[in-house]
């Protein structure tokens, strides 16, 4: 059995298995719904007919009980089934397809703390990739015809792959940065379900072994990320400070593309939300469907870079917790963009929902509390455009080749100025 073709089996049954187990989850879900809605209706017929119900509602409990407890086991039997025989055979590895990779990418997004334990072969480590496939650091100049002294990491954002960057179907980041600078560009690929912390000292000890391994001496590294992707790169420079790793001396550019560095409102809003629906027994399977959240949504929520804003932490309490801010690198130029769905961003719509997933003056790293220390001459907003546009945009594109074409020293002269 060769190695991919083991790596197709593992996936596709690990998959099954996952497939079974949520579809049990999902009648039990229902059924304790049901069961919550038909408790209330049968005490209303107790207060205006008595003990006469009491009858009726056992028969009722007993059959609806056993109908769904029927059908979640029957679902959970034949995941288990499906993972000792189901396969694909002749079809390619879903995680290196462009749509296995996108599904496991979202997945990973909702639940990827959880299959980190439960069914790693989901999961994943975090990987370079070219054209899909996992390439080890050791072995990139095998990937590399060119390798250039300038080298820039593209990080995607939460449920999302490597993939994502070729957004509407145009000529990515990557590509146009190479034709146009000349400098080699690497696509990294993680589980966005995981801690921010925990990816971003993944990604550390991934820029370590690459900085090492790169065929020729690397003078220039830049970082870009889209919206989670640019914490990662934050908290990975801030990590590989604090235990003295190599290859952050060599970090010029770090570009956060609608990163929600103060936090995101949607995560905000389910927080409180999840803590609400639990209080009705009729709604109470939908909160505990939100609390199952990744770790890294929740971190989104206030933008939490290291442990210590989540370890012995509970992650449910509806206070507000103090989380500790992360310093940019020194000696690296730091660019920010924003978006917004309206033209302007200071309309009504604009303020509320910004570019729709992140608002505004977090993406700018700045509100009335705290402080990123962006320089404001080092950010680009762009108007009319969606979080998912920041992905591939001319403008960006634009700012994108002009940034990293600059020494940090000009860009820290220019913005005294």
């Amino acid at each position: 059995m060769t190695e991919q073709t083991h790596q197709r089996r593992a996936e596709v049954r690990a998959l099954a298995r996952l497939a079974g187990d949520e579809l049990g989850g999902a009648v039990g879900g229902i059924g304790a719904v049901h069961r919550a809605i038909a408790d209330r209706v049968f005490a209303a017929v107790r207060f205006g007919v008595g003990p006469a119900a009491a009858p009726v509602e056992l028969v009722h409990d007993a059959i609806t009980d056993g109908v769904y407890r029927a059908v979640r086991e029957t679902a959970v039997a034949a995941g288990k089934l499906a993972e000792r025989t189901v396969d694909l055979p002749g079809a390619e590895v879903p995680s290196r397809t462009v749509f296995g990779a996108g599904f496991l990418g979202a997945l990973q997004g909702l639940i990827g703390d959880d299959l980190e334990e439960s069914r790693p072969i989901l999961a994943g480590p975090m990987t370079l990739r070219v054209d899909g496939d996992p390439v080890p650091p050791e072995e990139i100049g095998n990937y590399v015809a060119q390798p250039s002294p300038q080298v820039v990491v593209f990080l995607h954002g939460l449920v999302e792959t490597e993939h994502a960057w070729r957004f509407g179907g145009r000529t990515s980041y990557a590509e146009g940065i190479e034709q146009d600078l000349g400098y080699s560009t690497l696509q990294v690929r993680y589980n966005s379900g995981l801690h921010i912390s925990e990816n971003a000292r993944q990604l550390s000890e991934l820029l370590e072994r690459l900085v090492e391994h790169w065929p020729v001496e690397v003078e220039q590294l830049s970082l870009v990320g889209h919206s989670m992707g640019g914490l990662i790169a934050r908290g990975a420079c801030f990590d590989a400070c604090e235990s003295k790793r190599a290859w952050v001396g060599r970090v010029r550019h770090l570009v956060c593309l609608g990163s929600p560095h103060l936090g995101a409102p949607l995560e905000q809003f389910v927080h409180y939300a999840s803590a609400a629906l639990v209080r009705m027994p009729e709604t109470r399977p939908l909160g505990r469907l939100l609390r199952r959240r990744s770790a890294g949504i929740r971190d989104l929520r206030q933008g939490s870079l290291v442990d210590e804003d989540w370890r012995g932490v509970d992650t449910d309490a509806l206070s507000r917790r103090a989380i500790r801010e992360v310093p940019l690198l020194d000696g690296a130029a730091h660019y920010f963009v924003t978006a917004c769905v309206t033209r302007s961003p200071r309309h009504p719509l604009g303020r509320i929902i910004g570019d729709g997933l992140v608002l505004t003056p977090s993406a700018a790293g700045r509100n009335r509390a705290r402080r990123i220390g962006f320089d404001d001459s080092n950010g680009l907003h762009v108007p009319a455009a969606n979080h998912f546009t920041l992905l591939n945009h001319h403008a960006v594109y634009e700012g994108l080749r002009r940034w990293l074409s600059t020494a940090p020293e000009a860009a820290a002269e220019r913005a005294t100025q």
